[in-house]
């Protein structure tokens, strides 16, 4: 069977043992070309097994990787740029020529390495940095000049392993816009992170693996249909409480959240709630509450451990 060319990576029943260990458990995961893609789950899941195989690092004992529409080779790992969670960079080596090092051997023209790197230092606020060494750098800065080694030579698949580690909220929202576009500009990235107001925030899909196994898939905005507990928050005109009733119960009240939350009683639909209050009280507005994923992830990785 041919594979879909909607999908640029695709993971088949991969199986990674280590001597007694299951790291990976008949795992599959399907990413389409051109989408943030998040790889999620607790630590010691088997999501670094899991890159690594990715990266060619290491092999599945069985099971298939496609990259691109054909089954994945070693050399294709110059189509990929990696940003491990364990930060490496050269601290003796300048900035610009760490960079342009790490560009070259990634096969880019010397000539075309230099005008990217100075682009990118320009967006970063790094040029002034660009002759000073390594160890100079503050952690967040190391961590921009080894985002920039990653995309400089423009890979077409980009991993992504807890990219705003260690970022303030004003260089993690750089860092984002920046993701954001490379995404536009046709890269697929594969995102691991903890972080699930990031995943909210940037990622289309989602897998999650606890126990070397898949334990949830698929689209972000699907699964928290799929996981919400009929709950609505109410606003009135003029403020004002709303009373017990047998189509809801009445929430305890939720910090920064005006109005009141009532989950609805079995059998009952958001309908004909929305339809009760209306004629009961003077509503300015309602809207149904989905769960976080922040909620989903710890409910799910619970639920995976008590089978």
């Amino acid at each position: 069977m041919s594979t879909p060319t909607n999908y640029f990576l695709q993971i088949g029943d991969v199986v990674k043992r280590y001597e007694a260990h299951t790291a990976l458990d008949h795992v599959s995961m399907d990413v389409p070309q051109g989408c943030i893609y998040g790889l999620l789950g607790p630590n010691g899941a088997g999501k670094t097994s899991l890159l690594r195989i990715i990266n060619q690092i290491t092999h599945p004992d069985s099971g298939t990787v496609t990259f691109n529409g054909r089954p994945m080779v070693t050399s294709d790992v110059q189509y990929i740029g990696y940003l491990p969670e364990e930060r490496g960079l050269y601290k003796k080596m300048k900035v610009g020529d760490e960079i342009i090092y790490l560009a070259r051997l990634k096969g880019m023209p010397h000539g075309e390495a230099i005008a990217a790197m100075n682009d990118w230092l320009e967006r970063f606020d790094l040029t002034e940095w660009r002759d000073k060494k390594v160890e100079q750098l503050s952690k967040g800065m190391a961590q921009k000049v080894q985002f920039i080694a990653t995309v400089i030579h423009r890979p077409q698949f980009l991993i992504f392993d807890e990219p705003f580690s260690g970022f303030d909220p004003v260089n993690a929202d750089q860092l984002k816009a920046e993701i954001l576009r490379l995404r536009d500009e046709g890269a697929t990235i594969l995102f691991s992170t903890h972080n699930m107001e990031s995943v909210e925030s940037i990622c289309e899909q989602i897998t999650l693996i606890n126990q070397a196994r898949v334990v949830l898939q698929g689209r972000v905005d699907d699964i928290r249909q799929q996981h919400k507990k009929n709950v609505l928050h109410v606003q009135l005109n003029g403020g004002g409480t709303i009373e017990a009733s047998p189509l809801y119960d009445i929430l305890p009240p939720t910090v920064g959240l005006k109005g009141v939350c009532v989950k609805l009683r079995e059998g009952v639909t958001m309908r004909e709630a929305v339809a009760t209050l209306n004629e009961q009280y003077d509503l300015a507005g309602f809207s149904e509450i989905l769960p976080s994923m922040h909620e989903i992830f710890v409910e799910t990785v619970n639920a995976t451990k008590r089978n």
